[in-house]
């Protein structure tokens, strides 16, 4: 017993690894300003970097899911470290904007994407019995990412050069993920059975059977609307303060820094919060939360204090989405079939990380967070429509 014990965390400990490197993509908006001043870009394309990141990554999830799903994570793992190890070294050489789109965004981007889903769905089947816990702690770490590597990405700016930067970035990130791939393993069936079984509410959805639920749709929604808010802000952190408040760009960076911490303190925070309260009583605050934050960055004059208390806020909430709704794919659609099951879902992510810093280049600042605010009052409506599915053999 002990040792089946010490097994599964030593799986939490390889998701650890391989997470804070993915998460480390969060740090994007400590490029803007240094690519455009090395190359002459305008900074809002170069922000458009971000937007395809997320969405390759969000993409990649659905095969990655699958894959790992049948092959097992290890080997899905190494593939997806392998993918953004080479899309960052392509990065270093690249000089045209589209280079960078291509090799950041789109091969970089599904080197996260296929690399992430795998330690969390691992997690999830080794601890059945606390979902929400242990989503926190695998995108917890995902969120620490940028915290963890801010200082070394504006170090490597400084002394080495932005290009120089990726090319150092990439090789830590590949070795890291690669060494906490080889601790990813799913639990055989005896294993995962003990406490499946005594806990599961509802079977294990197939896809098919999953996209059949009126809830699969509702979720991805409310995913969608929670997403622009959060991507939104994370993506322009930097922008949002030297623009609407001010700061000088030393200052503005740390926006980056707290972003990290508060987005890993939602995903761990709300996903303890989420197994005691309820998912969709926890999607209702987070909300709620990110709605008056967002009606106060569009209406009232910006200073230091409130942007960082808003920012802040935003970001523990955004976290929060991303612990929370992975628990509740598993707990509607089982965790049989959950790698590409919620892989689908977080397509509602990599698309509200294109559609977010569109509006605000589309709207501006102001009216984009206030449109914000809208999309999360809608959610918050939404939670009372929500109810777990008729199991399979029922439909």
């Amino acid at each position: 017993m002990e040792k089946k014990q010490t097994n599964r965390w030593l799986v939490v400990l390889g998701a650890v690894l391989i997470q804070i490197c993915l998460g480390a993509v969060y740090a994007w908006s400590l490029f803007n300003k240094p690519l455009s001043q090395k190359f002459g870009w305008e900074t809002s394309a170069v922000v458009f970097t971000f937007s395809i990141t997320i969405a390759m990554f969000a993409l990649a999830t659905i095969f990655a899911g699958k894959l790992q799903d049948k092959i097992g994570p290890k080997w899905v793992a190494m593939a997806g470290g392998i993918l953004l190890c080479l899309g960052l070294l392509l990065s270093s050489k690249a000089d045209t904007l589209m280079e960078m789109y291509v090799f950041y965004g789109v091969i970089g981007g599904l080197g996260v994407g296929t690399a992430y889903v795998c330690p969390l769905a691992t997690c999830v089947k080794w601890f059945p019995e606390k979902k929400g816990f242990i989503t926190g702690i695998a995108v917890g770490a995902f969120g620490c990412g940028s915290l963890i590597f801010k200082a070394v990405i504006l170090y490597l700016i400084a002394n080495k050069g932005v290009s120089e930067t990726f090319l150092y970035l990439g090789i830590v990130y590949g070795i890291l993920i690669i060494l906490g791939a080889q601790l990813l393993k799913a639990p055989d069936k005896n294993t995962a059975s003990q406490k499946i079984n005594a806990i599961r509410i509802n079977s294990d959805f197939s896809t098919k059977q999953m996209l059949n639920t009126s809830q699969f749709y509702l979720l991805w929604i409310m995913y969608f609307f929670g997403c622009v808010s959060g991507l939104m802000v994370i993506g322009l952190a930097k922008d949002i303060g030297m623009e609407l408040v001010k700061l000088k760009p030393a200052i503005a960076a740390n926006a980056v820094g707290l972003i990290a911490l508060f987005n890993a303190g939602g995903r761990l925070g709300w996903g303890i919060i989420s197994d005691k309260l309820g998912r969709v009583k926890s999607f209702l605050i987070m909300y709620v939360v990110t709605a008056i934050a967002m009606i106060i960055m569009s209406t009232v004059a910006l200073n230091f204090t409130i942007f960082f208390i808003c920012i802040a806020a935003i970001a523990f909430s955004f976290g929060g989405f991303l612990a929370v709704y992975p628990s509740i794919t598993a707990d509607y659609y089982g965790t049989k079939n959950l790698g590409v099951n919620y892989g689908l879902v977080m397509q509602a992510y990599g698309i509200a990380a294109v559609a977010g810093p569109f509006i605000a280049s589309s709207l501006g600042f102001t009216r984009s967070f206030l449109l914000s605010a809208v999309f999360s009052v809608i959610a918050a409506a939404m939670t009372f429509l929500i109810k777990p599915p008729v199991q399979p053999s029922l439909i």
